[in-house]
């Protein structure tokens, strides 16, 4: 698959802090690609050299091929951005962001964008001064669907979103999928990710530790498994593979490693089995793989256990 967005070794330094140092980043034409990472790990730092915002101080982006710091005019007819906080102007009305916005890029399609205004539930006549933090996102992203272009850029876009209009983005971003588009969705919300992309790339000290789709991704973490048995089962505790092993008279709860499941479930088998439950790990768990010994320190604990 040709792809649309392409990082190699990227290299970027604000003065004594490197907030990326060597990442490496690849979304094909036609997915929908989750970034996820704490605030500082590098992903806002990425989108902005990857809009000809920042220029790299080491290693290559490229968009559609070309390079988004001496090609930036040309690339952004063929792309949509919506950051995490927008800023409007203040004296334009919400239509008219939207039209500006939409001539910026490959033009706007205006039965998509009054379709959007209905859905989302804005006033287009209202100025940009007076709309509060969610308006102002949904200005931002009525602007971008509507647009004609072939990448959208979106840096925690539901940020100030009610749950109601998180649910509406959702559904948008799908219909946009379906179009062929391409979109990298950067966020803090993992359902959202794990509802939407097709492959996740985690970030984390500003290189991407792992990338995959969640299938692939699932090796990263242990399923929970719960389960009624007929006969009591020995030895369960004393496999490397299971963790957390809570018994309580037939029934059993633990964690088991990826790798392990296939032995423990058959162990279990041999004994009897009246139910059985077994959920695999969610993409937060994945993420807190990465990021558990910075909650810990924080005082916050991984669920998952030893």
């Amino acid at each position: 698959m040709t792809a649309v967005i392409h990082t190699e070794r990227l290299v970027k330094r604000f003065g004594h802090v490197t907030a990326l140092d060597g990442l490496d980043l690849e979304v094909s034409e036609g997915q929908t690609h989750g970034f996820l990472g704490p605030n500082g790990a590098g992903k806002s730092t990425t989108i902005r050299i990857l809009l000809g915002m920042l220029r790299a101080d080491g290693g290559g982006a490229a968009l559609f091929g070309s390079d988004p710091w001496s090609d930036a005019a040309e690339l952004h007819r063929r792309l949509a951005y919506v950051p995490g906080d927008v800023a409007l102007w203040p004296g334009l009305s919400g239509g008219e962001t939207i039209d500006v916005l939409g001539r910026l890029r490959g033009g706007i399609d205006k039965r998509k964008r009054d379709e959007l205004l209905e859905r989302f539930d804005l006033d287009p006549r209202k100025k940009g001064r007076s709309y509060s933090k969610g308006n102002r996102q949904k200005v931002a992203l009525v602007a971008a669907f509507a647009s004609d272009v072939d990448l959208l850029l979106l840096d925690e876009p539901t940020s100030g979103l009610d749950p109601l209009m998180a649910a509406v983005f959702n559904e948008v971003v799908r219909e946009v999928a379906a179009e062929g588009k391409t979109v990298l969705l950067s966020s803090h919300v993992m359902s959202e990710v794990e509802a939407l992309c097709d492959k996740v790339s985690i970030i984390r000290k500003g290189v991407v530790v792992e990338s995959g789709t969640l299938a692939d991704m699932r090796h990263l973490s242990r399923s929970e498994v719960r389960a009624t048995l007929k006969n009591p089962v020995r030895g369960l505790g004393d496999h490397e593979g299971v963790h957390n092993l809570k018994t309580d008279g037939l029934d059993v709860r633990f964690h088991v490693d990826g790798t392990a499941l296939d032995d423990v479930l058959t162990q279990l088998a041999v004994v009897g089995i009246t139910s059985l439950t077994c959920e695999p790990p969610s993409l937060e768990e994945m993420f807190l793989r990465y990021y558990g010994d910075e909650l810990a320190a924080k005082g916050v604990e991984n669920g998952d256990g030893d």
